[in-house]
């Protein structure tokens, strides 16, 4: 589990690309300082495991199913990503949950500088938008952000110069892809929504409108 801290920017030192999956090796400092063997590291918001640890960097495995749901296909040697550890027991929680299993991604569309702050547009689809909500909050390549407009097509956040500082979304240009993982909060609740109206019809059976309609 994460919170959408980013603890630091690392860069990739070497990618090594298989058909569908890939195995990244990762340069980094401060995340390194106490990392295990088989530790989660969230990698631009994606929770990978690190397979092996040297003095400099770390190397995880990237399945199919996360290549194809992520942006990590697009990396190259040298691209900066977005480093946090799973976050410890007495940790604080100063973002908000995060699973590290992206939904998706999305496209930024505009830069809109607002004094001290930038305003990014992203667009998505509508699979990932009927889950974002204004004022909620999405992980955006992995950064705990507030949502501050939505609407059917696009939704928008608001980046202050610290996040700016600290993470690699300013360093991105209009066109360039995003992971997002939206909040696990409404996915739950559709899921239990989806399973009442389930369960009723299957309590319903077999109506004497069923057998009417069917010629008995």
């Amino acid at each position: 589990m994460f919170t959408g801290i980013i603890e630091e920017i690392g860069h990739i030192a070497a990618i090594e690309k298989g058909n569908r999956s890939a195995k990244l090796v990762i340069t980094a400092n401060k995340i390194l300082q106490d990392i295990k063997l088989g530790d989660s590291i969230a990698v631009n918001g994606i929770c990978l495991t690190a397979c092996h640890i040297a003095k400099q960097n770390f190397t995880a495995d990237v399945m199919a199913e996360t290549m194809n749901r992520s942006n990590l296909g697009e990396l190259k040697k040298g691209s900066a990503v977005n480093l946090e550890r799973a976050i410890p027991a007495n940790g604080r929680f100063g973002g908000h949950i995060v699973s590290g299993h992206v939904d998706g991604t999305g496209t930024i569309t505009n830069f809109k500088k607002d004094e001290n702050a930038v305003w990014v547009t992203i667009k998505a689809n509508a699979t990932i938008l009927k889950y974002i909500v204004e004022k909620g909050s999405i992980a955006i390549d992995g950064i705990s952000l507030t949502v501050a407009f939505v609407d059917d097509s696009c939704f928008q956040v608001s980046i202050i110069p610290h996040t700016a500082d600290e993470t690699i979304l300013l360093h991105k240009k209009v066109g360039d892809t995003v992971n997002l993982e939206c909040d696990v909060i409404g996915k739950y609740v559709e899921k239990l929504l989806n399973y009442n109206n389930n369960e009723t019809q299957q309590k319903k059976g077999i109506t004497l409108e069923f057998l009417q309609s069917n010629g008995f």
